[in-house]
């Protein structure tokens, strides 16, 4: 599913980071620093030689891919990070773990306790982060970021738990992929409820429960829930979605109000896929998906697991 690494972000063009390079543009580009399973330098080396020039203080955004042997975690790079708080003032964006399949499966991808980070950076919009083992992010109390993007292919409750308890009042964009119990998914649709209030992020504008199991049990609450009014994007692509949830969105003419619904990767019908289209908005009905029939079981499956 997550077949290449970011070329644009935060609308900057993305380029891989070379210490060769004669006249680096850190003010126009976004570099992404990455090292290969075998590489002689880490990762936290080839981030101090980003450093040695002192136009890197204009960097607005960093990308980190690989972090060096499939079982690396970027805790070192984290600690990295935050002692160079002083020289990287103006970067607005950290995306930690562009790393494909090829390079390493998204379920075998370490994470580390990255919370130090946002206190670090008070003026931080945007965090993303790929990869769930060992992931912590604390309670973020942060006055400025305006997206969090969680990419997993079995998100661990206790994350969606700090998520829930964090203070982010300029949050416009949450993005929560849940995955499958097998890889790490251990909550239930009770533990995501919190988020569907309305009340936790005033200026919500997106919220992306992607890649789910429970895809229909989502979508049923928040159906009932006050949030669907008040989103310009619902996006709950890459799960298991069926008639059950699909209906229960139908049932309710807020609805409409949406500027785009996101359904990607789902299981509906083909009558309900025509009584989405007819809703008047944009709605992504693409990558339709057929149940798996195995031992008189009929089984759905999520875009992105292992």
């Amino acid at each position: 599913m997550i077949r290449e690494h970011a070329t644009e972000w935060l609308g900057y063009p993305v380029e891989l980071f070379s210490p060769e390079e004669e006249a680096p543009d850190y003010k126009n580009k976004v570099y992404r620093l990455t090292v290969d399973w075998d590489s002689e330098e880490s990762l936290v080396e080839l981030f101090a030689r980003f450093l040695e020039n002192p136009e890197s203080a204009e960097t607005p955004a960093i990308i980190f891919g690989l972090f060096g042997e499939h079982d690396t975690t970027p805790e070192p790079l984290v600690e990295a990070l935050v002692a160079a708080r002083q020289r990287l003032t103006k970067l607005k964006g950290i995306f930690l773990g562009d790393i494909l399949s090829e390079e390493n499966e998204i379920s075998w991808i370490n994470q580390s306790d990255v919370s130090p980070i946002f206190g670090a950076f008070p003026e931080l919009e945007h965090f993303r982060a790929r990869g769930n083992n060992g992931l912590t992010i604390g309670r973020i109390r942060h006055e400025k970021l305006k997206s969090l993007v969680i990419e997993t292919g079995g998100l661990s409750v206790s994350v969606v738990r700090d998520v829930c308890a964090s203070k982010l009042p300029a949050l416009e964009h949450l993005e929560l992929w849940l995955g499958d119990p097998n890889y790490g998914w251990d909550g239930t649709v009770e533990d995501l409820k919190p988020l569907f209030s309305g009340e936790l992020f005033p200026k919500l504008k997106y919220l992306g429960i992607r890649d789910s199991v429970i895809q229909d049990e989502i979508a049923i609450a928040i159906s009932r829930s006050p949030i669907l009014g008040r989103l310009e994007v619902l996006d709950l692509s890459l799960g298991t979605l069926g008639d059950e949830g699909g209906q229960a969105l139908l049932d309710n003419p807020e609805i409409k109000k949406l500027r785009k619904l996101d359904l990607q990767h789902h299981y509906l019908s083909e009558n309900l896929e025509a009584r989405f289209r007819a809703l008047g908005i944009e709605v992504d009905l693409s990558d339709k998906e057929k149940e798996e029939e195995y031992r008189g079981e009929k089984n759905r499956y999520v875009a992105v697991s292992e």
